[in-house]
């Protein structure tokens, strides 16, 4: 089947009005965007937890409880570790937050259907391997700024250099 150059302009146009449609109706449903610094909120969180342990593969334990302490640390330490960017690039991980938020771009963009709550591992691993090997420089990029956040918050974190035979820290430069 062929498409004509029209018919590809209207696909065009309409797809443009939907994103355009779907990006107003997420601020107004959120409200106004407080000028700022960053806040993980919501479905973004939501993101976040899902796509973490993913990331993480098996450095994050494997029992329940403790696996949802550590995904819980992880997440928190990701949100300080975005505070302590300045303003415009706090502002640029929000708006990636904000893409994996709202629920038309994240299934057109991530390819996940289902809330982040109910993404399976597996969904959420096909999506962050699209997102490395994108076309796209731009899918690639924050593919590589959420793998910075993520691992770089979870190796920080002095709890987990055990694991890896990581002592710490020379004593003698402390």
């Amino acid at each position: 089947m062929q498409t004509s150059r029209r018919a590809f302009l209207k696909v065009g146009v309409v797809g443009a009005v939907a994103l355009a449609g779907g990006g107003a109706l997420y601020r107004l449903l959120r409200g106004p965007a407080l000028p700022g610094r960053f806040v993980l909120d919501g479905a973004a969180a939501a993101a976040l937890a899902a796509i973490a342990p993913v990331m993480l593969g098996q450095a994050v334990p494997g029992e329940a409880a403790a696996r949802a302490a550590a995904v819980a640390a992880v997440c928190e330490q990701v949100q300080q570790a975005i505070l302590g960017l300045p303003l415009a690039t706090q502002k640029e991980v929000g708006d990636l937050f904000g893409l994996l938020a709202l629920a038309p771009a994240r299934r057109f963009v991530a390819g996940v259907s289902s809330g982040w709550d109910e993404a399976s591992p597996d969904q959420v691993g096909a999506f962050l391997q699209s997102w490395r090997t994108h076309r796209f420089a731009m899918l690639q990029t924050a593919y590589h700024a959420l793998h910075d956040l993520i691992v770089g918050c979870w190796y920080a974190d002095p709890r987990n250099w055990q694991a890896i035979g990581y002592p710490g820290p020379l004593k003698e430069l402390g």
